[in-house]
């Protein structure tokens, strides 16, 4: 059994992880900590926990981090590096949720963040927790940085391919869809129900701060220089992540060949359902851990990849958890919702097996 603490844990990625951690069987919550929050019980805070968990949102203290084994940050950019340094400093695994550890450059971060990095000490010490693809190192760290909603669903579509020269790595067009809590609790005129029902707009077109993350992470669990487009769009939706991928395909590569390359590097991975050419639909993933992939392949060898996730889920608490459970040894599902990826990916098989004939 393992104690954790949750910095942030009113926050939309905050009640996720304490809905998910309930129900861990090697895990107890002993320390929430917050703001604007402090001194109210979390049930009080969010009524849907009424009943599971009555803890007090604390002030953030190293002090009271004695008996933690591993805390989760899940604070705005820019407000979690000295939590995360006082953490370090006294032997408490960190995973953070945020977005402060994810770039190797500090001067990346500052462009795309639009503040300085104050623990660049730690920007070599931190492993990025895309689970599917950086288990060994995550097994060795102290601390981890959880992918962004969106780099997840692009990273994992795209990695297979790329490693397995399927497709050119140049003017790659990546067009993502979010549902509205991807943007935290904070308030703002243009996030209202009013302001967002009922349209869809494109935001940060060309300075998404996700951009040097999917850049970096692409290049290095693939071994290939990449150019792209990425632009983000907010759906009416609370939560979700959509993402299309437009790629042109190297010679002579056909469905099987990409059949294979997505199943051979997810033979393992159990969040990952890969449906071929089928086209996945957000609803299916909702309040999951699931990651669905398919694509299509059109005339002149365009191929378009179809990825979607629970931005709150696999884009934030529930990768967390995953990675976690790496950490401490756990089996990756633990905790989330149970599945067994080979009875499904066997149904598939048989599937596309009758399709052919």
């Amino acid at each position: 059994m393992i104690k954790v603490g949750i910095v942030g844990a009113a926050g939309y990625s905050g009640v996720e992880l304490i809905k998910l951690l309930l129900n861990h069987p090697e895990v107890e919550i002993t320390k929430l900590f917050g703001n604007s929050t402090v001194g109210n019980s979390i049930e009080e805070i969010h009524p849907s926990l009424k009943g599971m968990i009555s803890l007090k949102v604390e002030q953030f203290n190293p002090k009271e981090l004695e008996d933690i084994d591993l805390l989760f940050v899940a604070m705005p950019s820019g407000q979690s590096m000295q939590v995360i340094k006082d953490a370090i400093n006294e032997g408490v695994r960190v995973i953070d949720i945020g977005g402060d550890f994810r770039l190797s450059d500090p001067a990346v971060y500052s462009k795309y963040y639009k503040h300085e990095h104050t623990a660049v000490e730690l920007l070599g010490k931190s492993a990025y927790g895309l689970s599917e693809w950086n288990e060994a190192e995550i097994t060795k760290v102290k601390l981890v940085a959880n992918p962004g909603c969106y780099p997840t669903s692009i990273l994992l579509a795209l990695l297979p391919l790329l490693k397995e020269n399927l497709i050119e790595s140049k003017n790659i067009a990546i067009t993502s869809y979010s549902g509205t809590s991807g943007a935290g609790k904070s308030v703002a005129a243009n996030m209202i129900f009013s302001e967002v029902n009922e349209s869809v707009r494109a935001y940060k077109v060309g300075d998404h701060q996700h951009i040097p993350e999917i850049k970096q992470y692409l290049e290095k669990f693939s071994g290939v220089s990449t150019s792209f487009s990425f632009i983000p769009h907010l759906l009416p939706t609370t939560r979700g992540i959509y993402t299309t991928i437009h790629a042109t395909l190297n010679e002579n590569v056909s469905e099987n060949k990409i059949n294979s390359a997505l199943k051979n590097n997810y033979s393992s991975a159990p969040f990952i359902r890969f449906i071929g050419t089928e086209i996945p639909e957000m609803k299916n993933v909702i309040n999951t851990n699931f990651c669905d992939i398919g694509y299509k392949i059109n005339e002149e060898r365009t191929i378009v990849l179809f990825s979607t996730i629970d931005n709150l889920v696999k884009g934030a608490a529930g990768q967390a958890i995953q990675n976690m459970n790496i950490m401490f040894g756990f089996k990756q599902t633990e905790g989330l919702l149970p599945c067994n990826w080979s009875k499904s990916q066997k149904i598939w098989d048989k599937k596309q097996s009758l399709q052919i004939k």
